[in-house]
């Protein structure tokens, strides 16, 4: 008998950490109280990766029409995620190598039954 393994529970837990070990770290250099305010301009900044590395799961929609970078073909990925305990579902733009470069749309969901429909039916 085979054993199939997940690390969904891993992601999510690892991206809730994420933001308060960024918070953390912001009160510790700035003072308390500043660490929420920079912590989401840093999200807001580099919202693109975090929602990368926060996925639980992913599903290859196509290729990026239209655009390169660099001569890289570019492809469209649907992510399911959960990050600052918000489920997502994400269209992300994604290279060869597997590296995020950009993000077409992101939509938050009060819980995970509805970003799991949402991501079943993303195109």
């Amino acid at each position: 008998m085979e054993a199939l393994m997940t690390v969904e529970t891993h992601i999510a837990a690892r991206s809730s950490g994420i933001v308060a070990a960024l918070v953390h770290g912001l009160e510790t250099e700035f003072g308390r109280g500043a660490g929420e305010a920079l912590a989401r301009r840093f999200l807001d900044a580099e919202e693109v990766d975090f929602c990368w590395d926060a996925r639980v799961r992913e599903r290859w929609l196509g290729a990026f029409e239209g655009a390169e970078l660099d001569g890289i073909e570019l492809d469209r990925v649907a992510v399911l995620g959960v990050l600052d305990r918000r489920w997502f579902v994400a269209g992300i733009i994604v290279d060869g190598e597997g590296q995020a470069q950009g993000m077409i749309a992101r939509r938050a969901f009060g819980g995970r039954r509805a970003a799991e429909r949402a991501f079943a039916n993303a195109r």
